[in-house]
């Protein structure tokens, strides 16, 4: 089973005092410019491998550089990139979600600094822009993951919609002519549990032009923000959603949707899977997910690539290794065989023929994000995963959404 991308408010280092630890450099490649500690997360079965035949093809082209690989589980990796950094041990490339924490300690390489050109003008913008603190690139996107409706196309024949809707208005209108159907079904699933209910008010959100912050600032309370959230209460109000959304959290709700029980439900590339796993015989489809105006917008979460400085020897090795990766065949064949997402354009292209993701790639582009580079955003992601789903209990969406910002700002 695979790790899929961790959301990186949740883990952010930006509180471990790095500033105080220097750089490192001591991991087995100190005094060395040509020998690179690679530390990276165990995605799949397959990950130890991949990075083996990746490193053993670098080396065969670049033989006097040697790459050390080191593997750790997702529940190890931060302890141990932490114990790394204090003991100024840093691994010259990281692997992980966030890199904030790292850069803002002055720890890491602009990431102009450690890729040419070309490898940097790859990139999707929205993933540039997304690792980037004012204007610098510090973490480089290295696979993603996006968001789509599912939708079930038998329960859509029987409600006579002949047509996946694109826009709030149409989704409403939709999950009424499920509702109609009195078939035990309901029209959309919200996951409003603390799973990820950051997540599911994200995608309304930001469909309505919304966004959680301003700069430095957390604004929660945003009258797009509140527009899009009343909309949601509305949803749930007319019983077009699942019973108690604030009780639901993603992954079981998403297999009431593979049970056929639910007619729409955002979902994710690994969703794919699940269905054919679960229930083959489903006949579903995907479109982008609707919004407002009916403009394509997804949610998108992206895990990173860094350099850390250390003693400052080893730029030219990193860069040689970085461009080697993200080069259009190697990284290919890493994005396909862990089952993610590219974050490159050339990617994109090399993969848009694979019918699994081509709905996820064709709103990768637009892709929305967490303000997860704002210090204040893991309070505020807590307090939307324990808070919103109040929206479904009676409590009105001004309230819910001004008590969320009070613990933002507290």
């Amino acid at each position: 089973m695979k790790r899929f991308l961790r959301l990186s408010a949740g883990l952010t280092l930006a509180g471990m005092t790095l500033a105080a630890c220097g750089f490192g450099g001591n991991d087995g490649a100190s005094g060395d410019s040509k020998t690179l500690s690679l530390l990276v997360p165990s995605y799949s079965n397959g990950t130890k491998a991949l990075w083996e035949g990746i490193i053993a093809d670098f080396q065969a082209e670049h033989s006097d550089i040697k790459v050390n690989l080191e593997i750790q589980s997702w529940d190890n990796i931060n302890d141990v990139i932490r114990t790394k950094v204090q003991a100024k041990a840093a691994p010259d490339i990281l692997n992980i979600d966030a890199f904030s924490g790292f850069a803002s300690d002055d720890l890491l390489y602009p990431v102009p600094e450690v890729v040419s050109a070309e490898t940097l003008g790859d990139f999707q913008d929205s993933f540039a822009q997304n690792a980037s603190i004012d204007g610098t690139m510090y973490g480089l996107p290295m696979i993603a993951s996006a968001r789509t409706l599912f939708y079930n196309q038998e329960l859509f024949d029987q409600a006579g919609v002949t047509k996946p809707p694109a826009t709030w208005e149409e989704l409403q209108d939709t999950a009424q002519k499920i509702k109609a159907l009195n078939a035990g079904v309901y029209g959309y699933g919200m996951p409003l549990g603390s799973e990820e209910a950051q997540a599911e008010t994200s995608i309304w959100v930001f469909g309505n032009g919304g966004s959680w912050n301003d700069g430095e600032k957390i604004t929660v309370d945003d009258p797009r923000n509140l527009e899009a959230v009343e909309f949601m209460k509305r949803m749930i109000d007319a019983k077009l959603t699942q019973p108690d959304p604030g009780a639901s959290d993603r992954t079981p709700m998403l297999d009431v949707f593979i049970q056929g029980k639910i007619a729409m439900a955002v979902g994710l590339p690994p969703t794919v899977g699940q269905i054919a796993e679960k229930n083959p015989n489903l006949k579903y489809g995907t479109t982008p997910i609707p919004t407002r105006d009916g403009q394509p917008m997804t949610l998108g979460v992206a895990d990173h690539l860094m350099a850390f400085k250390n003693d400052g020897s080893k730029q030219e090795a990193i860069k040689a290794f970085l461009d080697f990766f993200f080069s259009a065949d190697v990284y290919k064949k890493f994005v396909d065989t862990e089952g993610f997402l590219p974050t490159t354009k050339s990617g994109a292209e090399a993969l848009k023929d694979k019918k699994e993701i081509a709905s996820f790639l064709q709103v990768l582009p637009g892709a929305r994000f967490y303000p997860s580079t704002n210090p204040r955003w893991a309070a505020t992601q807590g307090a939307i995963q324990s808070q919103i789903g109040q929206i479904g209990q009676g409590k009105d969406a001004k309230t819910v959404l001004t008590d969320i910002q009070d613990r933002a700002d507290a």
